[in-house]
């Protein structure tokens, strides 16, 4: 009965959510789009940018922004789960940890790339400790991964949770990038602990 209820308030929610009935109406595949679009439109992200990889990308709307917004580079989008194919965007399943999927990562652009992107969260276990040490986690090897593949310069925006790891990414942030900021979208949900990381131009 309690899982009914929950999923019956899930569905309510997303039926009242305007940017759930935005993304239908524009094609996007998840309300996440927005939060991309205004970083990008607040922090003038993608300009001049040619090449980008979407770490973390199911369902795809960051991979249908990027391929919008960079309509003649090189996208590369992976993720540990399904999802459908997005024209002229190189598809990996992986899991962009292991060592073997970074490796397709680099192979394929043959150098390193301009924008970095990722959206990824864990798998919630219903334990906040726990979950929170994995995220960190997450975030910190999505960071280690940027720096060591953006060129000069480059961008990277990546989710972060407040917890475990926070002050150890700000603090990698600021050293690594001339610019850094925390800055949390109008269309992420209130009730939700997420905020965004703005990496610009790479030491």
């Amino acid at each position: 009965m309690k899982k009914n209820k929950i999923s019956k308030n899930w569905i309510n929610r997303q039926r009242r959510d305007f940017y759930v009935r935005q993304s239908k109406l524009e094609g996007f595949r998840s309300r996440a789009i927005y939060k991309l679009k205004e970083i990008d439109e607040k922090f003038k992200i993608i300009n001049n940018i040619s090449t980008a990889i979407d770490l973390g990308a199911a369902p795809g709307s960051w991979s249908q922004y990027l391929r919008k917004k960079i309509s003649k580079g090189k996208i590369l989008s992976i993720d540990i789960l399904d999802f459908d194919p997005i024209k002229d965007v190189y598809l990996i399943k992986g899991d962009f940890t292991d060592e073997k999927y970074q490796n397709e990562i680099i192979n394929y652009f043959g150098s390193k790339v301009d924008l970095i992107v990722s959206d990824m969260a864990v798998n919630t276990t219903g334990n906040k400790n726990l979950d929170s040490i994995v995220t960190g986690e997450l975030s910190l090897e999505a960071m280690n991964f940027a720096i060591n593949n953006l060129v000069k310069n480059g961008i990277f925006i990546s989710k972060i949770f407040m917890g475990s790891g926070f002050n150890e990414i700000v603090a990698m942030g600021k050293k690594s990038f001339k610019e850094f900021r925390v800055y949390k979208p109008p269309s992420s949900r209130k009730d939700s602990k997420e905020s965004f990381i703005i990496c610009k131009k790479l030491k």
